[in-house]
């Protein structure tokens, strides 16, 4: 359970959970994440403790949480399931997991488990989107937004525009699909394994993720009005149309720059990941949550699917998460 996320009050949400568990006569244990640092450490005692009684590991939190919850689950043996409470919640809401957390509990209670599709890059995995360039600028840059202001999505879209109208440079991107290899400059990288947000900026690509496939996304070097007016055009639902958008599918895809985007062992790439690196590193988002990854990046399907508690709802449909 992270207490960070979105803008519910961490002690009533313990409430309720607690409340809900004991009417309905079940056991559980509650893990808090006080320290994001101790993330990683704190969901494997949780899974450690739920494959020794067959038990569920369930996320409380925002979309990153629940990625970081899922990225220790997944090949555990042990079934997972979510309660969403963050900002934008594409995972639960692309799976008809209510945001109410009394109607999301007995769900839970009450749902099965169902397979749901896994994004990976470079062996983490991603549940609604991971990408490079532009965007995980943005996400750093809503994190400090929301730090100073609150959590809101009024609060990211003014974060989105001030990072339009700040320093960012362009990619210069190897993709390599099905032994075709094609160049490309961008400034943005985005991979989607999320049907939701996917229809929300009008890509058609939406429907190959129902289809068992990722889709990318890759925004065109364009000036900052265009830029803006790229974002309009999301918002309108109308990406798709945008000339200097290009958008496909695929199962698998490596990804190589040009562009020495940091340096072997820079401090920032040596501070995201505890050690000292080695070869060249890039700056990628999944799900929200920052991190460098050595490039090549590898995207595909994940081999194995996520076991999810679902209930069965004529909303909930959609394979991504």
């Amino acid at each position: 359970m992270n207490g960070g996320s979105g803008r519910h009050d961490e002690d009533d949400t313990r409430q309720t959970i607690e409340t809900a568990m004991q009417a309905a006569g079940r056991p559980y244990r509650i893990f808090v994440i006080e320290d994001v640092t101790q993330i990683q450490a704190t969901v494997r005692q949780a899974v450690d403790a739920a494959q020794e009684q067959g038990a569920v590991v369930v996320a409380v939190g925002g979309d990153g949480t629940i990625n970081a919850v899922a990225n220790i689950v997944l090949g555990s043996g042990c079934i997972f399931g979510a309660l969403p409470q963050g900002t934008f919640n594409y995972f639960g809401r692309t799976h008809g997991i209510p945001e109410e957390i009394e109607e999301s509990l007995q769900d839970l209670l009450h749902g099965e488990p169902i397979p749901v599709q896994v994004g990976e890059v470079n062996g983490h995995i991603f549940l609604v989107n991971a990408s490079v360039g532009l965007y995980p600028e943005l996400l750093e840059d809503r994190e400090s937004f929301k730090q100073k202001y609150g959590r809101s999505r009024l609060v990211a879209i003014w974060a989105a525009i001030a990072t339009v109208f700040g320093r960012h440079r362009q990619l210069h991107l190897t993709l390599e699909q099905d032994g075709t290899r094609t160049t490309m400059r961008t400034t943005t990288l985005f991979v989607g394994n999320n049907r939701l947000q996917l229809e929300q900026v009008g890509m058609p690509q939406a429907e190959a993720v129902v289809q068992g496939q990722l889709a990318a996304i890759a925004v065109r070097p364009v000036g900052k009005l265009a830029m803006l007016w790229l974002g309009a055009c999301g918002a309108l639902g109308r990406l798709g149309d945008a000339g200097n958008v290009v958008g496909f599918s695929f199962r698998s895809l490596t990804v190589a720059t040009r562009s020495k985007l940091v340096n072997a062992g820079t401090a920032e790439a040596q501070k995201s990941t505890g050690r000292k690196q080695q070869g060249r590193q890039i700056k990628l988002a999944a799900d929200g949550e920052i991190m460098w990854l050595e490039t090549p990046l590898e995207f595909r399907v994940a081999p194995e699917p996520l076991l999810v508690i679902k209930r069965s709802r004529s909303v909930a449909g959609g394979n991504a998460g």
